[in-house]
């Protein structure tokens, strides 16, 4: 049985950041990885609103990981670790897109409708053994992450961290070095534009909707046939 004070012994979970942060700058390299683990699909989610790939934005977490266990001392608890981590991953991420395409004007972008309804939620909860339900959810996904992707980043980032994260006001604020009202402005514009590209592409499916062909139609057809006189 290790010692209390041994890494070994700490109960990695039950710890505030500030604690956990001292235990990485003391060499504890499992506490780094209980953070890596509480905070990775987050930073994915973001970095992948920059670099609009999966394997980069792999790469752009993994990078920036390395950088923050590196620097790990500047750590002060004045945000949380997933709101310092979101600001490197952000650091490194635009680093690599820099010369890569301009920046875009804010104040060009659409501003016509002022309706604030949200649009479809984000799937969320798996589809159980429903292999339709997870068919379907699969597709509804897929739509929305491609009308997500299309989405300007500055809008985009915004969007991944409110609705898909499911992070505060304040919190995204923080991450992304905005002012609140930016926050919720952005979002406005980013679901007025997710609900004129979802309209668009499921108005050229609608006609698919409800479908009951193959083996639905087949059976249904069957058991009248049998209730015939």
């Amino acid at each position: 049985m290790p010692p209390p004070d041994t890494p070994l012994a700490r109960d990695h979970a039950a710890m505030d950041d500030i604690a956990l942060a001292r235990c990485v700058q003391a060499g504890d390299r499992d506490a780094f990885r209980h953070i890596m683990r509480r905070c990775n699909q987050r930073l994915f989610r973001v970095a992948r609103g920059v670099v609009h790939d999966d394997a980069e934005a792999e790469d752009v977490v993994q990078a920036a990981y390395v950088h923050a266990y590196e620097k790990i001392a500047t750590f002060r608890g004045d945000a949380s670790l997933a709101t310092w981590l979101t600001r490197v991953v952000l650091n490194e991420a635009h680093g690599r897109l820099r010369q890569r395409r301009p920046t875009v004007d804010i104040e060009t972008m659409d501003m016509t409708s002022r309706d604030d309804a949200r649009v479809i939620p984000f799937p969320g909860r798996g589809p159980g053994d429903d292999p339709a339900t997870a068919a379907a959810l699969a597709q509804v996904r897929h739509l929305l992450e491609h009308a997500i992707d299309a989405l300007p980043e500055p809008f985009r980032l915004v969007y991944v961290m409110r609705e898909i994260e499911e992070c505060t006001v304040e919190e995204t604020a923080a991450s992304l070095g905005l002012r609140p009202e930016t926050v919720k402005t952005r979002l406005h514009r980013a679901r007025r534009q997710l609900r004129a590209s979802l309209q668009d592409t499921l108005a050229a499916t609608v006609t698919g909707a409800f479908p009951f062909l193959g083996a639905r139609c087949d059976r249904m057809t069957d058991a009248v046939m049998q209730r015939l006189p």
